[in-house]
């Protein structure tokens, strides 16, 4: 006997919200995302055409898109924002949240002002778009976080940036155990030296190829690399949560 699947019989695609969607790392992960068969909400600040152009490459690969704009410590407009994605593309089930900056300084000439935009950016956005998220994801989903390398590695003038990314780890960590029940998994990627414009800004060759000797592999590493692992997080890894991955090509 055959059977004919209606519309309504077709299993909806899982919807990932990216935030810093149109940055380096972001950028990859959306591709992938898409190329995995999410649905995928493009988030930016600032540069819509950008985020626009990644949000059609993803579209080309058969996936519905939104793009959306948030400043992600801002809670009203992180509401507005997961309202706009459920309105548009029926829900959310996996956050990726890989929005960032980084501003390095020794310690000793600091300034508090850049350490303050950092810990807006990277502590307060965090908590802001994981506290939403953990409000409308729908069960079976992922919340995936960025941490770095740096926390672990303590590479001089990263102490600052180092310190926004530990308080990401913590956080991380805690949240996992308070979604006890709900099967939603909460892990933190921690990429290491990643040839991204954010990580690249500023930086002589010299000190670029110095880093890109730290790994056994001898390289830096691709965001493509990032992404496959934030793949694994949101699709598969059901039995990964609570905990920090580094992804560095085996720096210690």
């Amino acid at each position: 006997m055959t059977t004919t699947a209606h519309p309504s019989d077709t299993p909806r695609p899982r919807v990932a919200l990216v935030t810093g969607g149109s940055g380096g790392i972001g950028t990859a992960v959306v591709e992938r995302l898409a190329a995995d068969g999410f649905a995928v909400a493009v988030h930016y600040v600032g540069n819509r055409d950008r985020a626009e152009e990644v949000a059609r490459t993803a579209a080309a690969a058969g996936a519905r898109t939104v793009v959306v704009e948030a400043d992600i410590a801002d809670e009203a407009a992180v509401a507005a924002m997961f309202d706009e994605v459920e309105r548009t593309l029926g829900g959310v089930d996996v956050l990726v949240h890989s929005a960032g900056i980084m501003l390095l300084s020794p310690l000793a000439e600091l300034d508090l002002d850049d350490f303050d935009r950092m810990h807006r950016t990277n502590v307060r956005g965090t908590v802001v778009v994981a506290r939403e998220a953990v409000r409308r994801l729908r069960d079976g989903g992922a919340i995936i976080t960025f941490s770095s390398s740096v926390v672990k590695l303590a590479l001089p003038t990263y102490a600052a940036y180092a310190a926004t990314k530990g308080a990401v780890d913590a956080m991380t960590m805690v949240l996992a155990k308070e979604l006890r029940g709900r099967d939603i998994t909460v892990n933190a990627v921690a990429p290491g030296p990643t040839a991204t414009p954010l990580f690249l800004d500023g930086k002589p060759q010299e000190a670029v190829d110095q880093l890109a000797k730290m790994p056994p592999l001898e390289r830096l590493g691709k965001p493509a690399d990032i992404a496959e692992v934030v793949a694994h997080l949101a699709g598969p890894a059901r039995w990964v949560n609570g905990q920090v991955v580094y992804v560095n090509g085996g720096i210690a």
